[in-house]
């Protein structure tokens, strides 16, 4: 598959996250009421959040897919940044709600029943995430798609979350020391706080047109140094990301007695070059005569 993903495809790893969201609410809100545990409460919580999560991203992937028109000439890739902005404002609620409930089981403590078997549901959740996420992030990355690779994420939080409410309540189970509960509770809090934050960062980047990564750039310039070595100069390249989609665009100066198939052909074999060394690539080129000093008055944003 070249370009970008089939939508059909991206879309059936989506509805595979939103079935396993379903599948670890259940099974984690069966721990809690067996144990009564905040710390299970907050993993079951945080499953929520997956699902909402999960349904966002299949609804933005089908949006992204939408073929360029004349009132989105660049396409719609950028819609998969609001499933991951979604995602983070649904991560602080629900950090919010763990906070709450951690506090009053401080404040108000209760035997936790039945920690053997509510552990033993929680962790058969805890591993159908963990498969599930590493799938959704070497598809997402495979296939360009940061609203997968986010769910991905947005999953493995959950099972490094669930690992250590686990742990935790082992040693509950261990020591018979009740307050290890709540504190688990407002640690995984704070824990899912940041994956938000991180999440709703990388969307608004995304939406302020951040340049392609670091590696890409290098590769860009790589690309551009190699035809200058045959007698062509480069300014104003400006490279942005919009999802699974990179936008790059440069100006070609070259000698003003070449004839225009020359400098065509020399425009084309460079986004050529510039499309094998990024996936998913659009390329816009500008041919300029080197001798014109008008030439020079555009290398900046506002000329």
């Amino acid at each position: 598959m070249t370009g970008a993903a089939a939508p059909r495809a991206l879309a059936a790893y989506a509805w595979m996250s939103i079935g396993a969201a379903v599948a670890t609410i259940g099974l984690k809100g069966t721990a809690y009421w067996l144990t009564g545990s905040v710390g299970l409460l907050s993993d079951a919580l945080e499953s929520l959040v997956n699902l909402a999560g999960a349904l966002m991203a299949l609804t933005m992937i089908k949006v992204a897919a939408r073929p360029p028109d004349e009132e989105h000439a660049y396409g719609y890739t950028k819609a998969e940044y609001f499933s991951s902005g979604f995602e983070g404002g649904m991560i602080f609620l629900a950090a919010i709600a763990i906070a709450v409930a951690a506090v009053d089981r401080l404040l108000s403590p209760h035997a936790l029943e039945q920690l053997g078997l509510g552990l033993a549901v929680s962790a058969a959740a805890t591993v159908l995430n963990l498969v599930v996420g590493q799938l959704l992030i070497r598809t997402g990355r495979r296939r360009n798609s940061i609203a997968l690779e986010a769910d991905g994420h947005h999953l493995m939080t959950d099972v490094w979350t669930s690992v250590g409410v686990i742990v935790a309540l082992l040693a509950v189970l261990a020591t018979g020391w009740q307050w290890l509960d709540p504190l688990i509770g407002i640690g995984v809090a704070l824990n899912i706080l940041w994956v938000g934050y991180k999440l709703l960062k990388r969307s608004a980047l995304g939406l302020l047109d951040r340049a392609v990564p670091a590696d890409q750039r290098t590769a860009i310039q790589q690309v551009l140094a190699k035809h200058t070595e045959l007698g062509a100069q480069f300014h104003a390249l400006r490279t942005r990301q919009a999802a699974g989609r990179s936008f790059v665009s440069v100006h070609v100066l070259v000698p003003g007695a070449w004839t225009v198939q020359r400098g065509h052909d020399l425009v084309e074999q460079i986004e050529r070059d510039i499309r094998e060394v990024i996936p998913v690539v659009a390329v816009f080129t500008h041919l300029e005569p080197v001798e014109d000093p008008a030439s020079f008055l555009d290398r900046e944003f506002d000329r």
